[in-house]
Order: structure tokens, then sequence, then C-alpha cells
């Protein structure tokens, strides 16, 4: 998909044009110029030309059919993976991807393990949405709900994922809210602060997986390279003071590995705070690790919960193509 040379292209065309571009492109998201028949044809064969509209991208679906996950190829012969969840209350929520593979190489994130290519740009972040959007537009369906969780890291892709949040959250194009949506992140103390000053009441997610720096360590040692978890909590409380919104702390359920209840113990006393959740998330396995069994998941739980820590679990969707927490990986075609 191109549309660079848009303004360029309607540049001599009444003002009108451009409301009538957003409706086609943001609202009734089409997919070929030639379905905008209020435009002249010779303005949509110009368009189509100029401006194509298709997205380059592989389909394939889940077992249970809960989840979709999509290749999307730029024209550099790079993709990115994202995917779109049925959640079992009717609401769909996508998942976009703000790198080409990752730097950080968490032990247990497939991403890691590829590397780094490139950050993304804001359109191509986008493009991801607008994928879905027109996916779910043939089911008379909408997206309810927008993670940036795929592949890379967001805050280290800063400035183009808050561009894309911005044209997300524009009356003017998808004027889809910003508090639908969350932004993960292993926890980067300056951006996390920077965040908090933005106009957009995002959510933010901290990639926690353990209550202290040494055994966080083993898990994502990049990470605390770059943040102490002290530092991590110092800028969510800054976050929190700034914003007033609800926190959400992910951790990795690893078999054998944090999932002790001794740990449990521990990981209540730091998040026993107003406005902390701890959203707790059985590991995909992968040749270092495997999952908690789910007796442990409920026992870990249940002790943040009789500790007085707001606790959930989330439900594993996409693992048998690869498109759960941690498995996104396709780089190239």
């Amino acid at each position: 998909m191109n549309i660079k040379n848009l303004s360029n292209i309607l540049k001599d065309e009444p003002k009108f044009r451009f409301k009538q571009v957003n409706k086609a492109l943001f609202v009734d998201y089409i997919s070929d110029w030639q379905e905008v028949t209020v435009f002249p044809l010779a303005l949509r064969e110009k368009l189509e030309s100029n401006c194509p509209l298709y997205i380059n991208a592989k389909l394939v679906d889940s077992g249970d059919k809960k989840s979709t996950k999509a290749l999307i190829s730029f024209s550099d012969n790079l993709s990115v993976e994202t995917v779109l969840i049925r959640q079992s209350d009717g609401r769909h929520t996508v998942c976009v991807s703000s790198q080409i593979g990752c730097p950080l190489a968490c032990k247990f994130c497939v991403s890691g393990s590829i590397g780094f290519k490139r950050n993304l740009n804001y359109f191509e972040i986008v493009e991801q949405f607008l994928f879905w959007a027109r996916y779910l537009k043939k089911e008379d369906k909408k997206i309810d709900n927008l993670v940036f969780m795929g592949m890379g890291e967001p805050l280290l892709n800063y400035d183009e994922v808050l561009k894309a949040i911005k044209f997300l959250n524009d009356e003017e194009s998808f004027n889809f809210g910003a508090r639908r949506i969350s932004i993960s992140t292993v926890g980067l103390a300056k951006q996390i602060k920077r965040l908090a000053k933005e106009p957009f009441q995002v959510n933010l997610g901290i990639s926690l997986h353990a209550y202290n720096d040494s055994l966080r360590k083993e898990l994502m040692p990049k990470a605390v390279e770059l943040n102490s978890l002290r530092e991590i909590m110092q800028a969510v409380d800054y976050y929190i003071f700034k914003t007033n919104r609800q926190v959400m702390f992910e951790y990795i359920m690893i078999d054998k590995v944090n999932d002790s209840l001794e740990i449990a113990k521990n990981l209540a006393v730091l998040m026993k705070r107003p406005l902390f959740m701890v959203n707790l998330i059985p590991c995909n396995s992968n040749e270092n690790y495997n999952p908690s069994p789910k007796k442990t998941i409920n026992d870990f739980a249940k002790v943040l919960s009789d500790k007085g820590v707001k606790v959930t679990i989330r439900e594993s969707l996409g693992s048998d193509i690869s498109a759960a927490c941690g498995q996104l990986a396709k780089i190239d075609n």
C-alpha cells in the first residue's frame, strides 16, 4: 500500500475531495479506488496508478478460529506479523508490531531470537490496523481494541508509534479512541515518563515477569541493562501521578522458573499498590521454557488475590499458528 502521493494528486482538486478520500479510506475501508464512485473515472485511475491501496498479506487461522495471523510484506521485502484475536465476549482485538524483529532478545520471546532489522514507520503500523479493519468489515464487525504487543519494543520506536496513535485517534481519519489502545513495554523509564505527558489516554502495560532484578536478568537481560526494576517502578509511579490511569503488569508464567508460591508472595509485596493490576500469562513453549501447569497458575493468582493484588489470568490464544504472546517471528518472505 502506498498513499504517499495522495496530497500531491489532490492538490488541484476541490477541498471537499479530501473529506471524501478520508471517508473512503478510514470509514468505508475501501481497498480499490474504483469503489469511490463519486470520483470522476480519470481521478480514480490516477489514484489507482499512483496511490495503490493493495496490502500484501498472507493469512492463517488458528484451529479454534479465535485467532487469525497475517504476514504483511513491505516494499523492501521485509515482513511483520500481526494478529486478530476474537475474544469470548465478542470483542475483536488487534495486536500490531512496531519493529521488524526486536533488539531486546528476551529469553521467552521468539521475536527477539531473530534479531533486529528496522523500525516500522507510522503508516506501516497503521497499515496493520487498516488491514484488519477491512477484513472485519466483510463480516460487518469492527476493531474494538488495539494492542502494541507484537514484534518489537514500542518505546524504542517512540516517535513513530506516537504518530501512528495520533493518526488513528484523529477525527479526520479513523477516530479510534485512545483509551482502546494499549502499549506494552519492557519498561523504558525515560520513555514511560515521556508517555505520561502525552495528551493521549492510552493504556500502559509493563512486561515484568519477575519481582527482582536478578530473576528478571535471567529472563530479559538486555531490558535489565537499560533500566533496573527500581527505575521502572519510579517511572510507573510518575505515570500514575500524571495520568491517574491503571497500569497492567504482564507476568509470563514459566514452569519451575518464576511460578513458585514464595515468588508469588514477593511479587504481591511489589504489586500491592493502587492502580496496579497483574495479568498472568501462560508461557508458550519454546526451546528454553515450558508453561506453568494450570493449577500452579491458579494457586499463584490466589496468593496475589489474597494479598489484595488485582490479578487476572489471560486466555492463551493462537499458539497452534505461532500467533500467541512471544511467538511472532517472521521477518522476510
